[in-house]
C-alpha cells in the first residue's frame, strides 16, 4: 500500500510539469535576450514535439508568434520548428504553410535560405500526404496551391543576386526534379531516401494531383536548371552545386541521363570566363568526380564513349576509366526487369506524353464526385464491375503463374520500397479494390468494356463529361479561366474556404462565371458559315496568333503541342501560310529548330501517305529553304546545319546542291565537307551519289576547297566499301591525260568531248590531284601512272614530272611497288623512272635495294647511263669509272649534277652519303679516259668543273693528283694542262711543280708531244724559277725550246753567268754552246714570279636558254632554274701588292694566266691529235700601255683548253 500510491500519482505530476514548464519557458522567451531566447525555444520544441506531441496543437500559435522577432536566428528557428511540426503532424500544413510563405519573402538572406531548405522537405511531405489521402478537401487543395506557388517562387530565385540563395535554390530544384519524375528499377536511390515520394507513387486517377501536370513541371524544372548551369556569369559555388545536382539526377532518374551528359559536355567546353584559375581547377575536379559516379551507373552504357572522352580530357588515365566502367551484362538484364516490374505504367506514361486525347479525362472525375456525375465514371466502374466476378481464386492463381515467367531475377528497388503485405487478401473489399485498379489501368490503356460502352454513347454526353473533366483538371492550376470558367458546377463548394489570404486568389478563380453554359449553346445556334475569303483570312490570322504566341505557350510547358499543331496546319493549307512559317523559322532558326524539324517531318509524312503517287516537291522546297536560309546566316558553331542534313529523311538533288555550295564556300569548307562525309557514311543507300559530289570537289580550282576535299577523301579511302569507287574515279581522271586535247569534262561540260584548247599545267594537275593524294596510301597505283605517261604527249610529261615529287617522296625508296617499277621500267617511261630516282635520292643516299634494281636495269634492259646518276654514290668505284666517259658527254647541267653527287656538294643541308670516288680519284679518272671513248673537249669541260670546286680541290688534293698522274707509266695528255691550272689556282705550288718538271725530264717528256708542249709552256710561265729545270734538259731539247721561244735564251744565259765559277763548271759544254749560240749585248731584267694565291680557275657558264626546258632537264630537276656549271669571271691574279709596279703585275699575270694567251693563239698543242706538231706560239697582244689584254671568259663549247 505504501508503494502503490506514489506510482499512481507520478504520471499526473509529469504531465502537469511538462505543460507548466512549456508555459514558463514561453513566458521567459518573450522577455529574454536573443541568445538566451533561442535556447529557451529549443527546449520548448523538444518538449512539445519529441517528448509530448499532444501539446503541439496547444502551443502552436505561441511558437509561431516568434516569426516576427527581430533576431534572424530566432526567425530561422521558427522555420525549423515549422518543418519538424509538419513532419510530426501533416495536418498542421494547413495552418503553417502560409507562415512559411511569409518567411520565404523575409528581408534577411539567411532566413530565406533556411525557408528554401524547409520547403525542400515539406514539398515532398505535402505531396505524399495528399497522395495518401483518399479524398482531398478544399483546404488541402488550397494548401497544395500555396505549395505550388512557393515552388515557383523558389525557382525564380535561381536568378537571385545572392550566391547562397542561388545555391539553396539549386538544391531545391534537384529535389523537385527527383520528386516529380518516376523512379525506375534502375534508379540509384540512397537508402535514406528510399521512402521519399516520387512520381511513380502518384496514382494517375487521383482526384486532384495530376500525374501529367507534375511530370511536365519536373521537366520544366530540369530545363531551368540546365539553363542556369550554362549562364556565363555563374559562380564557382553555384557551378559546383549544380554539377552535383545533375549527377544525382542522372543516377536517380536515368531517363534524364542524356541531357545531363550533354550539359556536362557543354560545361567542359565552355567554362564561365569569370572563374579564377583555382576555381577552374576545382570545377574540373568536381566534374571528373561526378562523371565517374555517372559512369558507374548501369544505364550509362550508351554514353560510355562520351563520358570516357570527357574523362580523358580531364586528365583521368584510361586504366582508371576502364576500372570504373560497369560490366556490359548488367544493363542488358535491367531493362527487362524494369519492363515488367513497372507493369503497364511506363507504357501509359508514353501514351499520355505523346497524345493529347481525352482517354484519361474520365479517371479524375470518377474519383472526385461519383454521385454527381455518374456518366463520366462509368468507363472505370463498368470495367471494374465486369472484372469483379472474374477475380475468383482460380483465375487469380493463373494470372500469378503467368506473371511469374516475366518476373526479373532481382527484386526492383522501387518494388522493394513500396511493397507492403496484403493483410485483407481474399476479402470482398480487397477484391473490389483489385478490380478497380485493373479497370483504371485498362481504361488508361484504351481497352475494356466500360470504355467501349462510353464511346458508344451520344456525343453531347461525351462532350459534357470531357469538358467537366477538363474543368476539374485545369482549375486547380489556375489555367484556362477565360475559356472554361463559365461553368458553375465547381464554383459553389469553394466559397466556404477558410484559408489565409495567400490562397484566396486560387479560390476566387473558381468563382468566375456563373451562367456561361447557356450562353455557349445560344451562340452555337446563331453561328453561320464563313465565306471562303473570310475563312481563309481567319485561318491565316489564327495560325499567325499561334505562331507569335511562342513565349506565352512556353511558360505553360505546352510548346510541343504548339509545334505539332503548326506543322500539321501548315502542311494541310499550303499557300502563303507555309512561306510565312518558313520566314518565321529562319528569323531565329536556332531557337526554332524544333519547329523546323517538325515541319520537315510532317512534309515527308504527307509524301509517304500519298506514296507511290505522291511528289516530293513540297518536302524538297521545305528542305531547300531551310538549308539555304542557314547558308545565309553567319558562322555556325552549334552543328544545326549538320543536324538538319543528317536528320532529314531524304536528301533531294536540290538539297545536295546546297550542300555542295557549302563545301565551295571558303569560310565553311570544313563544315560542308564534314557534313557531306557523315552523309556518305550514314546513308549507304545513296552514298555513291554523295561521294561523287566530294570527288568532283577534289579537282576544284580553289585550293582551300580542293585540299579539304582531298583530306576527307583520304579518310574515306580507308573504308573498304568506298575504296574501289574512289580509286576508279582517280584513275579515270588520270586517263584523260592520254587525249591530245583536254576533254570538255574538265571545263564543267556534262559530256566527255575534246576541246580545241591545249593542255596547260593547271588542266594537267586537275587530272592528277586525287590520284597523287591516293598514291602514298596505295603504292600499287604507281604502275598506272607509268602506263599513262608512256602514252602522253611531251607537254603533259613535263607537267607530270613536276607534279609527282611530293607523293614519290612520301612513298620512299623502300616501297616494294616503286622498286618493282624500276625493275620493270616500261618502254617510254625511262624519264619518269629517272625523275623518281632523282627525287628519292636528292636528300638521302640510295638504299642498297634501289641501287641493285637500277644496276640490273642498266646492265640487262636499258643501257641508259642517266639511270645511274641518282644512285651513283651507291655504285662501286670501278662501275663509276667505267661510266664516266658516257656521263661527261651528257648535258652540262646533268654533268654538273653528277659531279655534285660524287663530290658531295649537291645538298645544302648536307648528306651522309659516301662517294665511291674521292675528289682526287675523280680527277685522275678523268685524265685516264680513253680519247677513243670520249672526245677531248668533253674531258676538258669535266676537268674544268672539278677545278671550279675550290673548296673540294685544295692545293693538297691537286698535289696528290699531279703526283699520281706523273707516276703513271704513260703520261696523260692533259697532265701539263692540269699542272698549269693548279699552279694558276695555287701559286705556292711552284716548288712542287718544279719538282714535277724535273721528274718529267727523267721520264723523257719530249717523247710525248702534247705533254712536251705543255712542259715548255709551263717553263716559260714559271721563269726564272724554271731556269734550273731547263738546265737539266739535254742540249737538243733545250735548243728545241729556244727555237720555239727565242726570248728565253738571253734570260737563261744571264742566269748561268750569275753563277759562281765553280758552279758554272758543272754546266755541260753542249748546254753552254746552245746558250751562247746567239749572244745579245745586254740581258733583259727578269722579275721573280709572284707567288701570291690566284683566284680559282675560270669555269664557263652554261648558256642561258629561254623557252621550254627539255625532258632531260625535267628529269634532273633543273627545268625551272639551271645552275651555272662554270664561272663567268675570267682568270685573274689576286690584287697585287701596292708597292709592285703596274707593269710588273701585268707581266706576272701574263705568266700565270694561260687563258689569255690561249684566247689569242688557240692551243693546238692540246688537241687530241698526238702526232700533229704545234705551230710557234706567239706572245699575247698588248694594249697601248704595254700590259697584256684581260682575257674574256669563254662560254659554251669554246671554253679554255
Amino acid at each position: 500500500m505504501d508503494f502503490s500510491a506514489p506510482a499512481e500519482e507520478t504520471p499526473v505530476a509529469i504531465e502537469m510539469t511538462t505543460s507548466e514548464k512549456v508555459v514558463d519557458l514561453l513566458n521567459n522567451a518573450a522577455i529574454t535576450p536573443s541568445d538566451e531566447k533561442l535556447d529557451v525555444l529549443k527546449q520548448v520544441q523538444e518538449l512539445i514535439i519529441n517528448k509530448d506531441p499532444s501539446l503541439l496543437d496547444n502551443f502552436l500559435d505561441e511558437m509561431i508568434a516568434f516569426q516576427t522577432d527581430k533576431s534572424i536566428e530566432v526567425r530561422k528557428f521558427v522555420i525549423g520548428f515549422i518543418e519538424e511540426a509538419c513532419k510530426r503532424d501533416n495536418e498542421l500544413l494547413l495552418r503553417l504553410i502560409a507562415n512559411l510563405n511569409m518567411l520565404l519573402k523575409d528581408e534577411s538572406v539567411n532566413v530565406v535560405k533556411k525557408a528554401i531548405l524547409t520547403l525542400t522537405q515539406l514539398y515532398r511531405v505535402t505531396l505524399q500526404w495528399l497522395v495518401q489521402s483518399k479524398a482531398v478537401s478544399e483546404m488541402q487543395e488550397a494548401c497544395w496551391d500555396m505549395v505550388t506557388q512557393m515552388k515557383e517562387d523558389v525557382l525564380v530565385l535561381l536568378d537571385s543576386e545572392n550566391d547562397g540563395v542561388r545555391t539553396h535554390a539549386t538544391k531545391f530544384t534537384e529535389s523537385l526534379i527527383i520528386t516529380l519524375s518516376p523512379r525506375t528499377s534502375q534508379s540509384d536511390v540512397p537508402k535514406r531516401q528510399e521512402g521519399d515520394i516520387s512520381l511513380d507513387k502518384v496514382p494517375k486517377d487521383h482526384p486532384y494531383i495530376h500525374y501529367d501536370a507534375l511530370c511536365e513541371e519536373g521537366k520544366a524544372a530540369l530545363d531551368k536548371l540546365l539553363k542556369f548551369m550554362v549562364h556565363p556569369a555563374i559562380s564557382s559555388i553555384n557551378l559546383t552545386t549544380g554539377l552535383g545536382a545533375l549527377a544525382t539526377i542522372a543516377r536517380q532518374r536515368p531517363m534524364f541521363m542524356s541531357k545531363v551528359i550533354q550539359s556536362y559536355e557543354t560545361l567542359h567546353a565552355n567554362l564561365p570566363p569569370t572563374l579564377a584559375k583555382s576555381q577552374v581547377s576545382s570545377v574540373r575536379k568536381n566534374l571528373k568526380l561526378h562523371l565517374v559516379a555517372v559512369l558507374k551507373h548501369p544505364c550509362s552504357v550508351d554514353f560510355h564513349s562520351q563520358i570516357s572522352t570527357l574523362l580523358l580530357d580531364l586528365g583521368m588515365p584510361q586504366s582508371e576509366i576502364t576500372r570504373a566502367t560497369p560490366a556490359v551484362r548488367e544493363p542488358r538484364k535491367r531493362p527487362r526487369a524494369e519492363q515488367y516490374t513497372e507493369s503497364k505504367k511506363v507504357k501509359m506514361e508514353t501514351n499520355l506524353m505523346e497524345d493529347d486525347d481525352d482517354k484519361e479525362e474520365p479517371a479524375p472525375l470518377s474519383a472526385s464526385k461519383p454521385a454527381a456525375v455518374p456518366a463520366a465514371q462509368s468507363a472505370i466502374d463498368l470495367t471494374a464491375e465486369f472484372l469483379r466476378p472474374l477475380l475468383n481464386p482460380d483465375n487469380v492463381a493463373n494470372l500469378v503463374l503467368i506473371s511469374m515467367v516475366y518476373l526479373p531475377d532481382v527484386m526492383p528497388a522501387s518494388f522493394q520500397a513500396t511493397y507492403t503485405p496484403v493483410e485483407s487478401a481474399g476479402t470482398d473489399a480487397q477484391i473490389k479494390h483489385l478490380a478497380r485498379l485493373m479497370a483504371t489501368q485498362m481504361t488508361a490503356a484504351g481497352i475494356g468494356p466500360g470504355l467501349e460502352e462510353c464511346k458508344a454513347r451520344p456525343e453531347v454526353k461525351e462532350e459534357d463529361a470531357g469538358k467537366d473533366a477538363l474543368i476539374k483538371s485545369k482549375l486547380p492550376r489556375g489555367q484556362a479561366i477565360s475559356v472554361v470558367g463559365v461553368y458553375e458546377k465547381s464554383a459553389a463548394p469553394v466559397v466556404t474556404k477558410k484559408l489565409p489570404e495567400p490562397i484566396l486568389p486560387s479560390a476566387q478563380t473558381k468563382l468566375s462565371g456563373a451562367s456561361g453554359r447557356k450562353k455557349v449553346f445560344r451562340l452555337a445556334d446563331v453561328i453561320q458559315p464563313f465565306p471562303v475569303a473570310q475563312l481563309e483570312e481567319v485561318t491565316s490570322k489564327t495560325v499567325k496568333r499561334i505562331l507569335h504566341s511562342e513565349k506565352a505557350i512556353a511558360l505553360t510547358g505546352m510548346s510541343h503541342v504548339r509545334i505539332k499543331l503548326l506543322s500539321r496546319l501548315v502542311t494541310q493549307f499550303n499557300g502563303t501560310m507555309k512561306d510565312e512559317l518558313m520566314a518565321y523559322v529562319l528569323e531565329d532558326i536556332r531557337m526554332r529548330s524544333d519547329l523546323a524539324f517538325s515541319l520537315l517531318y510532317q512534309e515527308y509524312n504527307t509524301y509517304l501517305s500519298q506514296f507511290p503517287t505522291g511528289l516530293l516537291d513540297s518536302y524538297d522546297h521545305c528542305l531547300f529553304t531551310l538549308l539555304s536560309g542557314l547558308q545565309e546566316k553567319p558562322e555556325q558553331r552549334d552543328g544545326l546545319f549538320t543536324k538538319l542534313v543528317l536528320d532529314a529523311p531524304i536528301i533531294t538533288d536540290t538539297a545536295l546542291e546546297v550542300i555542295r555550295r557549302y563545301c565551295e564556300d571558303e569560310s565553311r569548307v570544313h563544315l560542308g565537307m564534314s557534313t557531306l562525309t557523315e552523309l556518305i557514311i550514314k546513308r549507304p543507300s545513296r552514298q555513291f551519289q554523295y561521294l561523287h559530289v566530294l570527288l568532283d570537289l577534289s579537282s576544284h580550282e580553289v585550293e582551300k576547297v580542293r585540299s579539304g576535299a582531298l583530306t576527307f577523301l583520304k579518310e574515306l579511302y580507308q573504308r573498304d566499301q568506298l575504296r574501289d569507287y574512289i580509286e576508279k574515279f582517280a584513275l579515270n581522271y588520270m586517263q584523260l591525260l592520254v587525249h591530245l586535247n583536254p576533254p570538255s569534262l574538265l571545263f564543267g561540260a556534262d559530256k566527255d568531248t575534246e576541246v580545241a584548247a591545249p593542255w596547260t599545267e593547271d588542266t594537267v594537275r586537275q587530272c592528277l590531284f586525287l590520284y597523287l593524294s591516293l598514291l602514298p596510301l596505295n603504292h600499287k597505283l604507281v604502275h598506272e601512272l607509268a602506263a599513262v605517261y608512256t602514252e602522253a604527249i611531251a607537254d603533259i610529261k613535263r607537267n607530270v614530272l613536276r607534279a609527282i615529287e611530293l607523293p614519290i617522296r612520301a612513298m620512299g625508296m623502300n616501297s616494294p611497288e616503286l622498286l618493282l617499277l624500276v625493275e620493270n621500267c616500261p618502254k617510254g617511261a625511262e624519264t619518269l623512272v629517272t625523275r623518281c630516282l632523282h627525287m628519292l635520292t636528292d636528300k638521302v643516299p640510295p638504299s642498297p635495294e634501289l641501287v641493285e634494281r637500277v644496276r640490273d636495269l642498266y646492265h640487262k634492259r636499258v643501257p641508259d647511263v642517266r639511270f645511274l646518276i641518282p644512285v651513283i654514290n651507291g655504285l662501286e668505284k670501278h662501275e663509276v669509272i667505267q661510266a664516266l666517259p658516257k656521263l661527261i658527254k651528257l648535258n652540262p647541267v646533268v654533268v654538273k649534277e653528277v659531279f655534285n653527287r660524287l663530290l658531295g656538294t649537291q645538298h645544302s643541308e648536307g648528306s651522309s652519303s659516301v662517294s665511291p670516288l674521292t675528289p682526287g680519284d675523280l680527277l685522275v679518272a678523268l685524265h685516264n679516259i680513253d680519247s677513243t671513248k670520249c672526245d677531248m673537249k668533253s674531258i676538258i669541260k669535266a676537268t674544268n668543273l672539278c677545278f671550279g670546286e675550290k673548296n673540294v680541290y685544295t692545293s693538297e688534293v691537286l698535289a696528290v693528283v699531279m703526283q699520281q698522274l706523273m707516276e703513271q707509266n704513260h703520261l696523260p695528255m692533259l697532265l701539263m694542262r692540269t699542272v698549269i691550272q693548279s699552279l694558276t689556282m695555287y701559286p705556292r705550288l711552284c716548288p712542287f711543280v718544279m719538282n714535277i718538271l724535273s721528274r718529267l725530264i727523267t721520264k723523257q717528256v719530249w717523247k710525248y708531244p702534247k705533254v712536251w708542249e705543255g712542259f715548255v709552256k709551263c717553263c716559260q710561265r714559271t721563269k726564272p724559277q724554271s731556269f734550273s729545270v731547263l738546265l737539266q734538259l739535254p742540249a737538243a731539247q733545250l735548243e728545241s725550246i729556244f727555237e720555239r721561244n727565242p726570248e728565253m735564251r738571253e734570260p737563261l744565259l744571264f742566269h748561268v753567268r750569275s753563277f759562281m765559277p765553280n758552279q758554272q763548271a758543272h754546266i755541260p759544254a753542249s748546254i753552254m754552246a746552245v746558250l751562247e749560240a746567239n749572244k745579245t749585248a745586254e740581258p733583259p731584267h727578269e722579275e721573280p714570279m709572284d707567288m701570291k694565291e690566284e683566284e680559282p680557275v675560270a669555269v664557263l657558264d652554261s648558256p642561258v636558254r629561254g623557252g621550254t626546258p627539255t625532258l632531260e632537264e625535267e628529269v634532273t630537276g633543273h627545268a625551272d632554274e639551271v645552275e651555272p656549271m662554270e664561272q663567268s669571271n675570267p682568270i685573274r691574279l689576286e690584287e697585287a701588292d701596292p708597292s709592285t709596279p703596274h707593269l710588273e703585275a701585268t707581266r706576272s699575270e701574263e705568266v700565270l694566266s694561260p687563258e689569255a694567251e690561249q684566247r689569242e693563239n688557240p692551243p693546238e698543242e692540246l688537241q687530241p691529235e698526238p702526232t700533229e706538231e704545234p705551230p710557234h706560239q706567239e706572245e699575247p697582244d698588248k694594249d697601248d700601255d704595254g700590259t697584256a689584254a684581260r682575257p674574256v671568259a669563254a662560254s659554251g663549247s669554246e671554253e679554255m683548253e
